[in-house]
């Protein structure tokens, strides 16, 4: 039976059977006993994306005891994609994903104008901007829609879309589908789920992996 340990692009934390490309946490937040989630979503603001295979070929049992002394360690999250976790508010792991983490962080030094931030820095801005840990929603107009770079995503209603050369694809825990057909303007209110320095992170040049539904559009 599937945990709740799949995430979506609002960063709540879902019982879905899809796979996913990426795991990554927020710290320790689970049961090992029961397998369940405690009440808190994250103990630390490090939200981070990690390789599902560990680098030094460790294995972990999900949701289990994974510490040397018997602790819980670390609670894995499922990511369908990169673009994903993005949205969610996590970021590139600098011990598994460390060039990723590198790019990404060179990004934000550009977007930001920063010489070198650290990453608590990146962590603390990132956690202030976070839908799931209280952030207020962005209202985005259709002209800015239009100025997102690839990988932002946006939700109008209550669904979510990833923007990828110019359109919006729909998201689901599956992939992405087709984008809608096109209209003279957005069918309904839409507001930023990406937070707002990671889309300057995207503008900058940093390319998240994508879900191969997402094709080469």
């Amino acid at each position: 039976m599937p945990l709740q340990n799949r995430v979506d692009p609002f960063g709540d934390i879902l019982t879905r059977p899809a796979r996913g490309l990426f795991t990554g946490n927020r710290g320790v937040i689970h049961d090992p006993v029961t397998k369940t989630l405690r009440k808190r979503r994250w103990t630390s603001k490090a939200w981070i994306i990690c390789d599902l295979v560990h680098p030094r070929g460790a294995t972990r049992e999900v949701f289990g005891r994974n510490t040397p002394s018997g602790g819980a360690g670390w609670t894995e999250l499922f990511f369908a994609d990169e673009v994903t976790a993005l949205a969610a508010g996590h970021r590139p792991c600098f011990y598994c994903r460390r060039e990723a983490a590198k790019s990404y962080a060179a990004a934000f030094a550009r977007a930001f104008g920063r010489q070198a931030p650290k990453v608590p820095e990146i962590d603390t801005l990132l956690h202030s901007e976070r839908l799931a840990a209280g952030a207020d929603p962005r209202p985005i107009t259709e002209a800015d829609v239009r100025t997102l770079p690839d990988g932002a995503m946006v939700a109008i209603g209550s669904k979510p879309f990833a923007m990828r050369q110019g359109k919006l694809l729909p998201w689901s825990f599956e992939g992405y589908r087709g984008p809608p057909s096109l209209c003279r303007s957005l069918p309904a209110r839409a507001f930023l789920i990406t937070p707002p320095a990671t889309v300057g992170v995207l503008k900058a040049g940093y390319r998240p992996v994508w879900h191969e539904s997402a094709g080469k559009r």
